[in-house]
């Protein structure tokens, strides 16, 4: 089970990945660690910094992908975001946004972006 997990998970993060490209985000870290805190993507787009979470389902008996984002979890994201911020200053704006990626099977069958959520 838990190999299908991350599995599905790592699969929920190319989706994402693919979508912020073309939406013509420039990627410049994926699964970026500072201490035992994670952040999914880091992304650029028009001198802002997008700090972006990834939620994958592959079934929604347990929810929309986006409700499983506990303010300790946001809070985790903060504390790596303003640890990276620091060594990127030269970004004066920074983001919060969350990818929902629902799948059936093998197949995408749904992104949403939620933009801005920790404003």
């Amino acid at each position: 089970m838990e190999k299908n997990h991350l599995a599905l998970g790592k699969l929920g993060e190319e989706m994402a990945a693919s979508l912020l490209i073309t939406k013509g985000f420039i990627l410049l870290e994926r699964n970026w660690r500072y201490k035992r805190l994670e952040i999914d993507i880091i992304a650029a787009k028009e001198q802002q910094l997008y700090f972006v979470e990834v939620k994958t389902r592959a079934t929604l008996e347990f929810g929309y992908p986006e409700e499983n984002i506990l303010k300790k979890k946001m809070k985790r994201i903060r504390i790596a975001a303003t640890h990276y911020h620091f060594l990127h200053p030269m970004y004066k704006r920074i983001q919060f946004d969350v990818l929902a990626v629902c799948f059936s099977g093998e197949t995408c069958t749904e992104i949403k972006h939620f933009e801005d959520v920790y404003g």
